[in-house]
């Protein structure tokens, strides 16, 4: 394929069929594009038969002559599964114009590519964009946000509905907009960035394992004075947590894995400093005591996780400090 104009990269880990459904959905659309589409996917060290499963259905279905399989020989991360990919196409396709992130466990309407592609043909300004994610039946999901701040973080452990009304400015979630609208950040689970957008600011930062890092990487971008919108037109199907098992719909009191707590501690302390940092953890651990009490006579939340309180503290800078962030790696 010669000068293609987006290249689609996807980060499979121990999610072959996922992933060979979500090449299925694209493969109308890159056979009617005119625009040029390539997809790369890596394999994060799945240590499954999920490598032999997609290349498999690569060859059977004849999409070798635009998906390029890449095998990690670790797993680093959706940051550096996704900086693989990246580097890769734009080593093999330097004039690519846009680079698409999407997760495996999604499975793309028709025409979603070619609307975000479109979107950004028309607004130079935009950096990135970001789809709409959708359960099969369409009800909208959540994926735009504000990013994150003291409010909303003291907000989302006190679990008080009067709260969240009032806050309504500072809250992280977004309702699902009809229109496109300029927002904070959207989900890495199907976003659009342009290629001078990484000219300009470089990969994201393999420092992050998982969450946080696309927050990360459109802060950086805003810096560098691109924008982010959210395009409702271009639809998703998410498979929520299918690929990670952490977010899963119907399973949403399960432990929050390590990387995540350190994966804020990492955005709140690069992005906004130690000291703002420990303002913000100390006030979170005093939200999380009071949540605590409310247990106690019994309160209770579908947001609540297990050992929430002891892993946030013990996760926080109030006893890690900074400790154990290392320096942005986003060459």
């Amino acid at each position: 394929m010669s000068a293609p104009r987006a290249g689609i990269a996807i980060v499979n880990f121990r999610a072959g069929e996922l992933t060979v459904g979500c090449l299925r959905s694209l493969e109308a659309e890159v056979r009617a594009s005119s625009r040029g589409l390539v997809v790369y996917v890596v394999d994060n060290a799945s240590g499954d038969n999920s490598s032999r499963v997609i290349v498999d259905a690569i060859e059977q279905h004849g999409w070798s002559d635009w998906v390029t399989f890449l095998q990690s020989p670790v797993n680093g991360g959706f940051a550096a599964g996704n900086n693989i990919a990246i580097r890769r196409m734009l080593e093999d396709f330097p004039a690519i114009e846009h680079v698409v992130l999407l997760n495996p466990d999604t499975v793309v309407r028709p025409n979603a590519i070619a609307i975000l592609m479109d979107f950004m043909a028309a607004h130079p300004e935009v950096g990135i964009a970001g789809g709409r994610s959708e359960d099969p039946d369409t009800t909208p999901q959540v994926c735009c946000f504000r990013y994150p701040n003291l409010v909303s973080e003291i907000a989302n452990r006190l679990r008080l509905g009067l709260l969240d009304r009032v806050i309504g400015p500072y809250r992280t979630h977004v309702p699902t907009p009809e229109a496109p609208v300029q927002i904070d950040w959207v989900s890495g689970a199907c976003m659009i960035i342009r290629r001078k957008v990484i000219d300009a600011i470089g990969l994201m930062d393999e420092g992050y394992f998982l969450y946080f890092e696309e927050t990360d990487f459109i802060i950086r971008a805003l810096r560098a004075g691109w924008t982010c919108w959210h395009v409702p037109q271009a639809r998703v199907i998410h498979f929520v947590g299918q690929s990670t098992g952490v977010t899963t719909k119907g399973k949403r009191n399960l432990r929050a894995p390590g990387y995540w707590y350190q994966s804020r501690r990492r955005y709140f302390v690069l992005n906004h400093g130690l000291a703002f940092t420990l303002m913000t953890d100390t006030a979170v651990i005093a939200a999380g005591c009071l949540w605590k009490i409310r247990e106690l006579f019994g309160a209770r939340s579908e947001n609540a996780k297990e050992y929430e309180l002891r892993d946030f503290l013990m996760n926080s800078t109030l006893i890690r400090q900074g400790r154990g962030l290392a320096p942005r790696r986003v060459a």
